[in-house]
């Protein structure tokens, strides 16, 4: 099953008078990369929610932020007085005479209010708390994903099915390529000689028509192209399969390119055409698969 690479997860709970809530959002990416921001007193669990999305999101490029809570009886924050001192300090200075210092507005300033320092118990269950409410939203952001990925396979499967059916066409269309080629070039030569006592033997035009004929030959290009279109489908099944798409339509691209060079028919080139814009649409949904 396909996955999109963009998506949204979050979760959320509320336990001893903690609350904590989880947001994930993804967006494409070739490689994972994530960016996780933590409330201060838990950037110690970077290392360990980093690993929890990189064991189930194979690509893409993560951001997580953690936002936490606190409502219990020991919810009091630690004022560093050093730092209180220090703006004071600083502040004394530059204010008149008749006015006051706000110590309201001191204590917002960064470093004044600090959380206190958690137990190494606090520290267990916050990780057990955040470690469990990861999983959830990554487990709502995949359900998002998958969702999306069946939109992205509804389009793919559809624009195969358009490549399919120009590569049939160009199949039909190319025998008769060379069969008129043989006679424009037979009218070609029987109006130059009209008029002529110069005469050409059959050999030369037959041996004309057989080097056309090779040169033009786009069997072998009409059978690759078809098995990259059938190898891209059945890759569709398998998980984690965006890189191994995005190569793929690029080998059906080259191979379209060569089939248009070498038929020079007009009508061939303008399913050439369309195959090509089929191609791109495809390389540009496939660089969104997961």
């Amino acid at each position: 099953m396909l996955r999109s690479m963009t998506g949204y997860g979050e979760a959320q709970s509320q336990e001893g008078g903690h609350a904590y809530h989880i947001e994930l959002r993804s967006v494409n990416s070739r490689y994972f990369k994530a960016q996780i921001r933590l409330p201060e007193e838990f950037a110690f669990l970077e290392p360990q929610l980093e690993s929890l999305l990189r064991e189930r999101l194979i690509r893409g490029a993560i951001s997580a932020r953690v936002f936490h809570r606190d409502m219990s009886a020991s919810a009091a924050q630690d004022v560093n007085i050093a730092a209180v001192e220090h703006y004071l300090a600083k502040l004394k200075p530059l204010v008149d005479g008749d006015s006051t210092i706000d110590l309201a507005r001191i204590l917002q300033m960064p470093g004044v209010c600090e959380p206190q320092a958690l137990t190494q118990s606090e520290r267990d269950k916050a990780e057990t708390r955040l470690a469990a409410l990861t999983n959830a939203a990554i487990d709502r952001l995949i359900e998002m994903r998958e969702k999306e990925g069946e939109a992205l396979a509804r389009d793919l499967r559809g624009q195969c099915e358009s490549l399919l059916s120009n590569l049939e066409a160009i199949n039909e269309r190319a025998p008769s390529v060379v069969a008129e080629f043989r006679d424009r070039l037979l009218g070609r030569v029987q109006d130059l000689l009209r008029d002529s006592n110069v005469s050409l033997a059959q050999d030369d035009i037959l041996r004309e028509v057989s080097i056309y004929a090779e040169r033009s030959d786009i069997n072998e290009e009409i059978s690759r192209l078809r098995g990259h279109i059938e190898q891209f489908l059945q890759s569709m099944e398998s998980e984690s399969a965006g890189r191994k798409l995005d190569f793929i339509a690029q080998e059906m691209l080259r191979e379209a390119n060569t089939i248009g060079s070498k038929s020079g028919d007009r009508d061939i080139a303008r399913r050439i055409i369309d195959m090509k814009g089929a191609v791109d649409r495809i390389k540009e949904q496939a660089q969104n698969v997961e």
